[in-house]
């Protein structure tokens, strides 16, 4: 990857502005990247503030051959459309994912469903699905107030490193800074292990 290439998306989900761990880590990998790809170029994608849910309209839309597409169709899908592109373009992923109730955020799972697109980043071949994002580098940075990342509890570290999979990101590196609210010491041990990934 040239220096003069790089892309990183950055994907904050955290509903809280000031205060998130998993934006302090996003952003402390996000500058430990630039350090070693000073002209490395950064996509901020913050859905916290919310994407929309996928309805009637844009699943018709969606299943809808590209050139048969009305107008009202291609404006249904092209926040869609944006995200997928963000996503084509980025050689790094820098996503954040706080654990609420158990899982990801609505927020996230939100984006998952509008960048999870047969044709686009996955389709189905006679061997079953395949991944069409592949050579992509992927940092997942996990927060938790209670839930242990990788306990049988945790339905947030392994549904997005999943889904990654599914689209074909398969270089999948995860940070957790879990179980905050027993020990709060584990934001500076994430904080440690987010400096090491990326000098790695």
């Amino acid at each position: 990857m040239s220096a003069t290439t790089a892309k990183i998306l950055k994907i904050d989900a955290s509903a809280r502005k000031q205060g998130s761990v998993t934006r302090q880590l996003g952003n402390e990998l996000v500058t430990k990247l630039l350090e070693q790809n000073p002209d490395a170029k950064i996509l901020s994608r913050d859905v916290a503030s919310g994407l929309p849910v996928i309805d009637e309209e844009w699943v018709g839309a969606n299943f809808t051959p590209a050139a048969d597409r009305s107008a009202a169709q291609k404006l249904k899908l092209a926040l869609s459309d944006t995200l997928v592109e963000e996503l084509k373009a980025a050689d790094t992923i820098v996503l954040g994912v706080p654990v609420y109730n158990f899982g990801i955020p609505a927020a996230l799972k939100s984006w998952v469903d509008q960048v999870g697109r047969a044709g686009l980043t996955f389709k189905y071949t006679e061997n079953g699905p395949l991944g069409l994002l592949e050579g992509k580098k992927a940092y997942v940075l996990l927060a938790s107030g209670g839930t242990k990342v990788g306990s049988e509890i945790d339905f947030a570290s392994g549904y997005i490193k999943h889904f990654l999979g599914f689209i074909g990101i398969t270089d999948v590196t995860v940070i957790a800074a879990d179980q905050l609210m027993a020990d709060t010491d584990k934001t500076s041990q994430a904080l440690d292990a987010v400096r090491q990934a990326a000098a790695a």
